[in-house]
């Protein structure tokens, strides 16, 4: 009864998904060629890129969108799994006052207040127990492995239900008995974590689900972790089919992909963002302004999507699954830029014998970091915060100047050290721009290093910030790699038809 009901909530989660993922393919197919246009429309064509022409639209039916739309939900699923270390199955948890939690509360209570009913008469009626009981039986079954046979056994000698339902008609079950063999076997087989649950369990069918419920959770969890390092060998060629099938459905899936690379080639051969992106990587041909290799212009294009609008530019299809991930990376960039600016302007301003503290440097951070926490938020105004992070910073440096035995900040200091760190508002602010083009050199680098696990000298500037650095280029590095694998193919197949000369 208990997997009935929660097959119930899966089923409406799957069509919901699916109703999701076919609005997004529906959306994707008919804005492509529109918001494709608007942009060429708005930009020069260069003189050495020849642009692939869009793929024309196509027509599909509603079994091959659905079709599509199951595909593209696997692919999500198996690619988070494997992308995302910390990915747990957790309960279903329903919205306090909804129609569907209210509905289950009723149905739940309405079956255990009949099964009450049923132990209640004299004699007891066993037939709704019985039922409940083959089907503790088999969720017992599916925790064991195949090696779990002495277990398999045993639970098959002691939960046989024509032999219960024998003992009952003949008024001879021992319900204490079968319960206490059902809670040890549930301690033998649940996560540690549910010791405790199991050790407050009590005789009553309706506490023993509850912990299975959870059991199935953690066995499912079990089973995601068991598989990952065995998915990561075949999602490559799994996403790769998977997008292929796309693609053949939808021939127009890599026209925001084009345009993207595209793009990352004309600011390559243009220079046009030299001084704001790094552009690594070898050069093919020769002349003045050789043409840049493909790898070149692969990893220019991961640093742009680090510098994305996501409000008015199209996400390229191959890595539209980690838009979310690409985005949070580049807040976060976003918060060390700053973060940086503020320790450099400050640490530059104060004694080097403050700087050089370890202590300070490190309460100093996490000071600036605390009133920079809500940045993403778009009620943040970073002009206010930084005037407050001003008035903090110069108690803080005036504190440690005066333990330290050096001499105090003057009036004049203070007030020079509050404008420089208000001025790291503007994007255009001179230390700041220094700051994000020593990061995004520093992630350029460790993205051309390829596979090596060693991480690139810090650049100056940076160390305060170095750790979180770090982690970020971990990140990055880890899900531009991933993707690579997947959809080289498409990248090469493009490029070859854009990094020709006219």
């Amino acid at each position: 009864m208990s997997e009935n009901l929660e097959k119930t909530n899966i089923i409406e989660a799957g069509k919901s998904k699916s109703n999701d993922s076919e609005q997004g393919l529906e959306d994707a197919v008919e804005g492509s060629n529109e918001a494709l246009q608007k942009k060429k429309s708005g930009s020069p064509s260069t003189q050495r890129v020849q642009r692939p022409h869009s793929s024309p639209p196509r027509f599909v039916t509603v079994e091959e969108l659905l079709e599509t739309a199951k595909g593209v939900t696997n692919m999500a699923l198996a690619h988070e799994i494997v992308v995302n270390g910390d990915f747990q199955i957790k309960p279903v948890e329903l919205p306090e006052d909804s129609l569907e939690k209210k509905v289950k509360e009723i149905v739940h209570k309405a079956f255990w207040d009949c099964l009450s009913v049923q132990l209640s008469e004299d004699p007891p009626t066993y037939d709704h127990a019985i039922k409940l009981l083959g089907e503790i039986k088999e969720t017992l079954f599916s925790f064991l492995l195949p090696g779990h046979t002495r277990l398999r056994n045993q639970i098959t000698e002691v939960l046989d239900l024509e032999l219960i339902k024998q003992e009952a008609e003949n008024g001879a079950l021992d319900i204490s008995k079968l319960v206490e063999f059902i809670i040890g076997m549930m301690g033998t087989l649940c996560a540690p974590a549910r010791d405790e649950e199991v050790k407050k369990l009590k005789a009553l069918f309706r506490a023993i689900f509850s912990v299975l419920d959870l059991m199935k959770v953690d066995m499912a969890n079990f089973a995601v972790s068991s598989i990952r390092p065995h998915l990561m060998q075949q999602s490559v060629e799994y996403e790769r089919k998977k997008f292929q099938e796309l693609l053949e459905k939808q021939p127009n899936s890599l026209d925001f992909v084009t345009q993207w690379l595209g793009e990352a080639a004309d600011d390559l051969m243009n220079q046009t963002y030299k001084n704001a992106l790094p552009a690594g990587g070898g050069a093919a041909g020769s002349g003045d302004s050789p043409m840049p290799s493909p790898v070149a212009v692969q990893n220019y294009a991961y640093l742009k999507l680090l510098k994305w609008d996501h409000l008015q530019q199209p996400f390229p299809e191959t890595v539209l699954m980690d838009q979310a991930r690409f985005q949070e990376l580049q807040l976060q960039l976003e918060h060390l830029t700053v973060l940086g600016a503020v320790l450099l302007v400050t640490f530059s301003m104060a004694a080097s014998g403050v700087s050089s503290q370890a202590t300070f440097a490190e309460k100093l951070k996490m000071i600036v970091k605390i009133l920079l926490t809500d940045m993403h938020l778009p009620s943040f105004h970073l002009k206010d915060a930084l005037t407050t992070i001003g008035e903090k910073v110069c108690l803080e440096v005036s504190s440690c100047l005066s333990l330290c035995g050096f001499t105090p900040f003057t009036t004049d200091k203070e007030i020079v050290l509050k404008g420089q760190i208000q001025a790291v508002a503007s994007p255009d602010n001179p230390v700041r721009r220094i700051m994000d083009s020593r990061i995004l050199t520093f992630l350029e680098t460790y993205l051309a290093s390829g596979h090596e696990k060693a991480l690139p000298t810090i650049p100056g500037g940076l160390g305060p910030v170095h750790k979180e650095l770090e982690e970020v280029a971990i990140k990055f590095v880890r899900l531009v790699n991933y993707n690579k694998m997947v959809f080289s193919p498409y990248y090469d197949a493009v490029l070859s038809k854009i990094l020709v000369r006219s």
